[in-house]
């Protein structure tokens, strides 16, 4: 096989996938086109739920393991998409489609990495999974698969960073918060307004700044993101419920801040979760490293991958950019994906 022909059949696959839907936890279709390729490639994949996974044909347990990730699941589409976001459409070097650059560019060019590299001489083992419910961090996705697979002492994970290597990425906390008051007719001065009970916590909320920056990830970031009061226009509301999207550096773990926004809030709060802490990887790795000599340029990302539920140094590396996920018209380079596989395969 030719890098050529690895290009080939990495973007026909994408194709394949942008044409089955795979919004998050509905991802079975997509599930069986990655295995049914894998297959036909004599990959030897494994399943669990729909997450597709293979281990190298000449796995030796006393050298050290990479594990090659990328997702299949991916967002709904918005509304402002100018093109069928499931009809795959190539328009000069662009692919367009749903999930192209988040993270198909990704998932197939690792593919084919994989594939070379079984056929290259190594001396550490390498792991593929095409992992589901990343958008989500839902439990049938990476979780699920990683106790299955073999030890795993690096990974790196094919999120569109331009192909610089991202070494440190942001954690997620989702808070909901209820400010209560006392109901009553608006017309008359009576009850307490929920609404104006939250206002001191979202002015708080607004202006606080957490005392540790990180130089790579800079600071902990809060956002207000949904607000809901009220029945009716004439009764003044007794509760007002809203929920915070807390992204945090290194420099805290979730809980940690979380006691911080408790401690200074009147309403109620309840984290939804304390799991997705921020996670990376040292500098000085020796796939950091090697990655800079190469002359790529570290950076921290504020957005969130599997990474976070990995128990093990990672990073993230991928084609594409971080700013057309989730975006109407989502595309991915055909050329950054021929990119990808050569650089990969330089990794490798």
């Amino acid at each position: 096989m030719t890098h050529d022909n690895y290009v080939y059949e990495a973007v026909e696959l994408l194709k394949k996938m942008i044409a089955t839907p795979s919004v998050s936890r509905d991802e079975s279709r997509a599930a069986d086109i990655i295995e049914d390729y894998m297959t036909s490639r004599g990959l030897a994949p494994r399943r669990e739920a729909n997450n597709v996974f293979a281990v190298c044909d000449d796995y030796d347990e006393s050298k050290p393991t990479m594990l090659l990730n990328a997702h299949i699941d991916t967002v709904k589409p918005v509304a402002t998409w100018t093109r069928d976001p499931f009809a795959p459409e190539i328009d000069g070097d662009r692919l367009y489609g749903l999930g192209s650059n988040d993270c198909g560019g990704g998932l197939t060019a690792l593919l084919q990495a994989y594939r070379a590299g079984l056929r290259r001489k190594r001396e550490y083992n390498i792991v593929y999974v095409a992992s589901a419910e990343e958008e989500v961090s839902g439990s049938e996705g990476i979780v699920r698969v990683l106790p299955l697979l073999p030890e795993i002492d690096i990974a790196m994970v094919g999120e569109p960073t331009g192909m610089q290597p991202a070494i440190a990425e942001k954690g997620l906390m989702v808070i909901d918060g209820t400010a209560h008051g006392r109901s009553g007719h608006a017309a008359r001065d009576e009850g307490i307004n929920a609404i104006n009970e939250a206002l001191d916590d979202l002015m708080w909320l607004r202006d606080y700044r957490f005392e540790r920056v990180s130089r790579l990830l800079g600071a902990v970031k809060m956002s207000v993101t949904m607000i809901t009061a009220g029945t009716q226009h004439n009764v003044v509301p007794d509760e007002c419920r809203f929920v915070i999207d807390v992204r945090t550096n290194e420099l805290y773990d979730n809980r940690e801040v979380f006691d911080i926004i408790r401690s200074h809030l009147h309403s109620d709060v309840k984290a939804r979760s304390f799991r997705l802490n921020s996670s990376g990887i040292d500098a000085c790795h020796p796939l950091v490293r090697r990655m800079t000599d190469m002359g790529m340029r570290p950076f921290g990302s504020p957005t969130l991958s599997d990474q976070a539920l990995m128990p093990f140094p990672s990073l993230k590396l991928g084609p594409g950019e971080s700013c057309r996920s989730h975006s109407a018209d989502e595309f991915i380079c055909i050329s950054e994906i021929a990119q990808a596989i050569e650089t990969y395969l330089m990794l490798i």
